[in-house]
């Protein structure tokens, strides 16, 4: 970005005309796209979508059909065209660490629907049923003869089991046959019977979890609307918890040192001496900060009043775009299709290769050569594509915040301003998009790598290591934070003026650096205020719960419910009041660039909303008072 040549010192001329912005990484974006669709068509050409959904055995042959031989592999290529089911001898016998079934799987016609106890329950559940459990090479009558069905028969008592619907699994009936499991990934469950009491707990209250989440969803709605009005009330809330938290931390810490000191004089120990110390350390430290905390809110105390006119301004937002409310379900909902579609494709490519022999004599699947690291560019198609849903989302809510405030006569607005945005993305800024996002992806890989190192180091690395791996991770989440932020920007300045993504990026940050104490007044009140709602939804609905939950009798537990119900209320109130900030954000860019090239005089009227514009009257009225105005920062504003 460095490079680019357009200079942010030009008029800026919103919505004027309209250009296509970086086509090269709209079509590199769309070859790696074509790259992703060639990894899902060769690993269904290389049968590995039949592997997956019918299920294959341990000598390589695919349930349900003729298959081929596998050189030097017994009781491969066999005709399962009637055995249509994997059963595996042993399912419990998990290993977590390589995350698989340690276990000898055939093909089977039928999966056993009641507990065999016994080889000759096994036996009479194949003559019964023609369901051979035990290996191939044994028939039924043999099974409680021959010496080798120790080994080639299941391991007994065989577990009541049913086929997993769409994957013809054979999978045990009774949950607690995958305790371990269970237990390695719920620590806190150390008895089944208090799993099944949450379990039934969920189900027989699922109404009412139900009910509650639709609430928590109204909930969000409701306060997106009316946190206009109530934003001066949050201001002053947050004030007043600042100053009065300060004051008491710094009056407590002062009061321990004092009769610390008095207790110490008496004891003259090394401790006490310490602890005296300590406290004069902590008193002064905090009395410091709370001298820092009152001047940066005394020169930030103008600029908390912009903050709650964007956040009313923002709020008019949404009554005439009332669409804007339903764009967490469309990213969400896009993002769900997405995710469904890399997780089947994960899998195909789990099961994607030749046939190869492993250490015990079974087959395993695996790719060889260059086509073993395809997943690898599975994973950062998964980053890449994730973070341009996300980054389309922003585009459009910026383009429609944009016609908005660049819109003199509300009236004039187009009838959809969220469609028209869609539509000035998808035929304009895609290629924008997809260069910001990679921009995210080139930041996220570096982190995860290095959290996937921490992870498999952990407990082996020494103190320096893991201090620095630490500082790596939260350096690059920084990192990724700032130009996540920058990103939004520079899609609002393309936005307004259709420029690419560099130009856009440097205007908008030399907007933001130009209004820095303003940026900081709207990022840590604003963000307060939002935090604030997203409690309150929290609690509302958790209160709610408990109510409901206190008369309900079914059941025993419902800790776990009224976890769900406060996790998705939080979920909710997170994507719905993301939202808000977003708009906050754009506006407040808007206005930034409002007020630099215009002035109130004729031919240069602001765009500004009037609760902006009586803002900006009386910043000018104090600064004329202090003897700091005059000439065009003079000139009373002329109206809309």
């Amino acid at each position: 970005c460095l490079f680019s040549h357009k200079s942010s010192k030009r008029e800026w001329k919103p919505l004027e005309d309209h250009s296509c912005t970086d086509v090269p990484w709209l079509l590199l974006f769309i070859l790696f796209c074509i790259g992703m669709g060639f990894i899902c068509g060769f690993s269904i050409a290389t049968g590995a979508a039949a592997r997956l959904l019918s299920g294959y055995d341990s000598y390589g042959n695919i349930c349900g059909q003729k298959n081929v031989k596998v050189e030097g592999i017994v009781n491969s290529g066999l005709d399962l065209t009637h055995k249509k089911y994997v059963f595996f001898l042993d399912p419990c016998n998990i290993d977590l660490v390589h995350q698989k079934i340690k276990s000898i799987a055939l093909c089977v016609s039928a999966c056993p629907r009641k507990e065999l106890k016994t080889l000759a329950d096994i036996q009479k559940f194949a003559e019964t049923n023609g369901s051979t459990l035990c290996s191939y090479e044994l028939q039924p009558s043999e099974y409680t003869t021959d010496p080798r069905a120790a080994k080639l028969c299941p391991k007994y008592p065989v577990p009541e089991s049913a086929p997993i619907p769409f994957f013809h699994r054979c999978a045990p009936v009774n949950i607690s046959c995958y305790a371990k499991f269970a237990e390695a990934l719920i620590t806190f469950v150390s008895d089944s019977s208090v799993l099944h009491r949450l379990i039934s707990g969920v189900m027989t209250s699922k109404e009412i979890i139900m009910g509650l989440c639709l609430l928590s969803l109204v909930l969000s709605m409701i306060l997106m609307v009316i946190i206009r009005y109530i934003s001066r009330v949050l201001v002053w809330i947050l004030t007043v918890l600042v100053i009065l938290g300060s004051l008491g931390g710094t009056g407590v810490l002062w009061w321990l040192y004092a009769k610390q000191r008095l207790s110490a004089s008496a004891l003259d120990t090394q401790i006490a001496k310490d602890n005296l110390q300590a406290l004069l350390i902590y008193a002064i430290a905090a009395t410091v900060f709370t001298v820092i905390l009152f001047l940066i809110m005394l020169i930030m105390r103008k600029r908390v009043a912009l903050t709650i006119a964007l956040f009313h301004v923002a709020g008019k937002v949404f009554i005439h775009l009332p669409l804007l409310v339903f764009q967490p379900f469309w990213t969400f909902f896009v993002l769900i299709l997405f995710w469904t579609y890399w997780i089947t494709v994960l899998l195909f490519l789990g099961t994607t290769g030749s046939p190869v022999p492993n250490e015990e004599g079974f087959v395993e699947f695996r790719m060889a050569g260059p086509l073993k690291y395809m997943w690898w560019y599975h994973v950062v198609g998964l980053i890449w594509i994730s973070e341009f849903i996300l980054a389309c989302q922003q585009m459009t809510v910026a383009g429609a915040v944009v016609t908005y405030y660049f819109t003199r006569e509300k009236r004039n607005l187009p009838f959809t301003p969220i469609l028209a945005s869609v539509n000035r993305l998808v035929c304009y800024h895609l290629g924008t998009v997809a260069k910001g996002s990679f921009i995210i992806t080139l930041v996220k890989i570096p982190r995860m790598i290095l959290m996937y190192i921490h992870t498999q180091l952990k407990g082996k690395e020494n103190a320096c290591a893991r201090c620095m791996l630490k500082a790596c991770i939260c350096c690059l989440w920084c990192l990724e934070k700032c130009l996540t932020y920058l990103n939004q920007n520079a899609y609002t300045a393309t936005a307004i003026n259709s420029t690419n993504f560099c130009t856009s990026a440097k205007d908008a940050f030399v907007i933001l650096v130009e209004n820095a104490l303003r940026v900081a007044a709207i990022n840590t009140v604003g963000d307060f205020m939002l935090f604030l709602g997203k409690v309150l939804i929290v609690c509302s609905t958790g209160l709610a719960g408990v109510m409901l939950l206190n008369y309900q009798r079914d059941y025993t537990i419902w800790v776990l419910p009224l976890i769900i119900v406060c996790l998705f209320a939080f979920l909710v109130a997170h994507c719905f009041l993301s939202i808000y900030e977003m708009v906050v954000d754009v506006l407040f860019l808007c206005f930034a660039i409002d007020t630099k090239y215009n002035d109130g005089s004729p031919g240069r009227e602001f765009y500004m909303d009037k609760v902006l514009m009586e803002f900006v009257e009386n910043s000018r009225k104090s600064m004329k008072e202090a003897g700091r105005g005059g000439g065009a920062e003079g000139r009373e504003l002329k109206p809309m």
